[in-house]
């Protein structure tokens, strides 16, 4: 649950970790932040779960399958390793978020927890960006089956490339989809600097050709 306190919005918040003092660790780095509430295994139903652990094994993934099922679905990943393999694993469980523990820093889980509670994925950028040249084969392999899409793209992102494609200027995408045309510009420049490529018609024509708009 997401409540307003104020002009500040509150995303409620559950933390499982493999131990003790890593579950410890992580709800006292959070309860002090004015963006979350963090809740405990008997409160209400959390709007993002936050799981922690070294290596994603079979416990981790059974515990994720149980999250999902019990309708705590938007949950955030934070562990030691991840590769390309611990991501598929991830997003079968229904993850939307993924944090290296050396690169969690309270601010930047904060900013995952942020994106999970409005409906956008976090992944880390090398590690999406060499998934993205395979994502094809991922999802006509591996996800389609399962029923699972992964674009590899932020929802306002993929709505911005699609408009963009169909040629319309910064102006009118940010009329259409009730943006400022910096948020636009700023959408633009994440997508085309975290996957290398050269301008937004570069961007337009990667995407199309991954089939991720």
């Amino acid at each position: 649950m997401t409540t307003i306190t104020g002009t500040i919005t509150r995303t409620t918040v559950r933390v499982y970790a493999h131990d003790p003092i890593s579950e410890a660790g992580v709800v006292s780095a959070l309860r002090p932040r004015p963006e979350v509430r963090v809740v405990g295994p008997d409160d209400e139903l959390a709007a993002v779960v936050v799981v922690v652990v070294d290596d994603v094994d079979d416990e981790t993934l059974n515990r994720l399958r149980f999250l999902r099922r019990n309708g705590e679905a938007r949950v955030i990943l934070v562990a030691s390793h991840l590769d390309d393999q611990v991501l598929v694993d991830a997003v079968e469980c229904g993850v939307v978020g993924l944090l290296r523990r050396s690169e969690a820093t309270t601010d930047r889980l904060l900013s995952s927890i942020a994106s999970a509670a409005a409906g956008e994925g976090t992944v880390p950028p090398d590690l999406l960006g060499r998934l993205l040249e395979q994502v094809g084969r991922l999802q006509r392999t591996v996800l389609d089956p399962r029923g699972i899409t992964f674009r590899g793209l932020a929802a306002r992102e993929v709505d911005v490339l699609r408009l963009v494609a169909e040629g319309w200027d910064t102006a009118q995408i940010a009329k259409e989809l009730c943006y400022s045309e910096r948020t636009v510009k700023n959408v633009l420049h994440d997508v085309t600097t975290r996957l290398q490529l050269r301008n937004r018609s570069h961007a337009v024509a990667y995407a199309v050709r991954e089939g991720l708009i």
